[in-house]
């Protein structure tokens, strides 16, 4: 991501030499930090010097070269880097419950914005009595209950990567004081990641991030590394996405226990291996499109983007099985079709495109779990 900044900083070029300061501060950020979900760049500038707040080191540094290459030498930079200002044993997390949820500011009655599951790596940007802004996985910035997570310097998360890990493979489970025995340690959800400490007999002896320990049977879970390297399968999409019909609908919500729309993809991909971008609108961004008028070529998987026909604003996303039918959230986990001849027909929604994943794995807003930097 370092070098990305500064390739941009170049391709600005000429543009930068006659702007003013704040002029500079405005181009960079609309090229490396245009969107406030993913980005964290509050900077002013002027001659009398730059200030404000970045999220990460890269961004610091993109603004010292970008005023630097525009002609403005001898400002004073007073900007404060989020990443850097954590103590050294706090600047990462792994998420210990089951399902964690996110919000928008650091309070139990701010808006759900995201959720991440046990074992999910966190990058923390900000720590609070209560609560801990981060960047999860996907790229996405909310808070945290800090009692929900277990931190971990760069040490302790390297260390973490190299362990024996497992993740659950199952819709749900339970982590248990024996083996098979009632008493429940904490309960589990598909692609939940623990660490591995013995085996004993058809059972795994497990441990949370914080250090907790319990049983699962083996035929639950399947070591990390394995379940990383399978291959782009739309049979365990579908398999996931209606083991989920029926649920119930919340905003913010990706896991199985409740999703929305950008959920759901995201859960199913993620048993796959793969992470997708948080949200509809940053999902339509990625993959192979495909126009609407096509959609008799979809393949089961491709994500199928809704809203504004106008201005062509995406606000809903399903995924594609076949026969022209979707599977998606809206109230619920349930099955509509593109085809307007049949009775279940979706109507309303605004169909705008589709988007294929499959042989797009490692393109922008598409990585595989075994690629990112924070699992392995």
């Amino acid at each position: 991501m370092r070098h990305l900044f500064f390739i941009i900083i170049a391709l600005l070029g000429l543009s930068l030499q006659a702007a003013t300061p704040q002029e500079v501060i405005d181009q960079l950020k609309a090229n490396i930090a245009p969107d406030k979900r993913t980005a964290i760049f509050n900077v002013t500038a002027d001659c009398q010097g730059a200030a404000g707040t970045v999220g990460l080191r890269e961004q610091y540094e993109a603004v010292v070269s970008a005023l630097r290459d525009a002609g403005f030498n001898d400002i004073p930079i007073n900007i404060k880097v989020l990443e850097t200002s954590v103590a050294s044993n706090r600047r990462w997390a792994l998420v210990t419950n089951a399902v964690a949820t996110l919000r928008a500011e650091g309070k139990h009655s701010a808006e759900c914005e995201t959720q991440c599951i046990m074992g999910m790596p966190l990058k923390v940007l900000e720590v609070g009595s209560e609560w801990c802004r981060v960047v999860c996985p996907d790229g996405y910035i909310s808070w945290v209950p800090k009692s929900s997570i277990s931190f971990r310097s760069d040490n302790g998360l390297n260390k973490w990567k190299k362990a024996k890990r497992y993740v659950v493979t199952v819709y749900s489970s339970r982590l248990t004081s024996t083996p098979g025995g009632d008493e429940t340690v904490t309960d589990l959800t598909l692609s939940n990641i623990l660490e591995w400490q013995a085996t004993e007999g058809d059972f795994l002896l497990l441990a949370l991030p914080d250090g907790r320990k319990g049983y699962l049977h083996s035929g639950e879970a399947q070591e990390l590394s394995q379940w990383a390297g399978q291959e782009f399968n739309p049979a365990l999409l579908e398999k996931t996405a209606r083991r989920m019909m029926g649920s119930t609908y919340l905003w913010g919500g990706t896991s199985t226990k409740m999703t929305d729309c950008s959920g759901l993809t995201k859960v199913c991909y993620l048993a796959n291996g793969i992470i997708l971008q948080r949200d509809a609108s940053q999902q339509t961004l990625t993959g192979t499109k495909i126009s609407r008028d096509r959609w008799r070529t979809a393949r089961a998987g491709d994500l199928v983007f809704f809203g504004n026909e106008q201005t062509g604003r995406v606000t809903h996303v399903g995924m594609y099985l076949r026969d022209g039918k979707i599977i998606h959230c809206s109230g619920r986990v349930k099955i509509n079709s593109l085809d307007p001849k049949d009775s279940d027909y979706l109507k309303g929604y605004g169909f705008l495109s589709i988007s294929r994943i499959d042989g797009m794995v490692g393109t922008k807003g598409i990585t595989a779990v075994k690629d990112h930097p924070w699992y392995f």
